[in-house]
């Protein structure tokens, strides 16, 4: 069933409408297109009398690109990424270096004792030194330096640590299977056994704790002495000269 309405336009849009024109709507508006067909043609017919009356026919990309610019809306989203709360840290290699401090001290094993001192050595008492096997790590986090792990060579199951006992992180040397520390949790107790190695010049590098911080591999200024840990203003020497062997 089709119904006629005639309406004279000059009388609702006079200020904004050409004098004397009008138009008429034959059908019913039962279809979407035709809807939209409708409302365009008006906001044309609502422009300034000195604009050309345009065609209100669209094609369906016309149709398509009305109906996205006005019926859909943009919706934005953000993908945050978080460093993952455990992590595991893998083993890639090993070799065996030579340490001395800033003093050319050797590090010494006491006997019966589970200590290194630094110590300066006279011709032909380099047998008492001991040599470090160093395990080098992947850290997906780190950009403070290298992580290893440090082993006595001579002792291959002893590993330097530095863990709290008391109000500050101290040096441990720890009976350790090799194996266990192939593989490292970052949430893990294990942790302990892992050192930054920050190269600061050719051969130099200072060993700071990668469980603690700012804590450092240090030796004392008197000879023979324990090596321990310290904080960087502490009065101990930090660096040493570490060369593959």
């Amino acid at each position: 069933m089709e119904s006629k309405m005639t309406c004279n336009v000059s009388d609702m849009w006079s200020p904004k409408l050409p004098k004397g024109l009008d138009f008429e709507i034959s059908h019913h508006p039962l279809t979407m297109r035709r809807v939209v067909n409708l409302i365009v043609a008006m906001e044309r017919f609502k422009g300034s009398s000195s604009t050309s009356v345009l065609s209100t026919e669209f094609t369906d990309e016309n149709l398509l690109n009305i109906m996205l610019e006005n019926l859909v809306e943009e919706k934005i989203v953000c993908l945050c990424e978080s460093t993952p709360s455990s992590y595991q840290i893998n083993r890639t290699d090993e070799y065996t270096c030579s340490v001395t401090d800033s003093e050319k001290r050797s590090l010494v094993l006491v006997p019966n004792s589970m200590e290194l001192h630094a110590v300066t050595l006279q011709g032909g008492a380099d047998t008492t030194k001991v040599h470090l096997n160093m395990s080098t790590y992947l850290h997906p986090t780190s950009t403070v330096g290298r992580t290893v792990a440090l082993a006595i060579k001579e002792s291959p199951n002893l590993y330097l640590s530095c863990r709290k006992d008391g109000a500050e992180p101290t040096l441990h040397l720890e009976d350790m299977k090799p194996d266990r520390l192939s593989s490292i949790s970052s949430d893990s107790d294990m942790m302990r056994f892992l050192f930054y190695k920050q190269t600061t010049g050719v051969n130099i590098s200072t060993l700071m704790s990668v469980a603690f911080p700012n804590w450092y591999i240090s030796t004392a200024v008197q000879n023979n002495k324990p090596v321990e840990m310290c904080l960087e203003s502490a009065n101990r020497h930090r660096t040493f000269n570490i060369r593959q062997i």
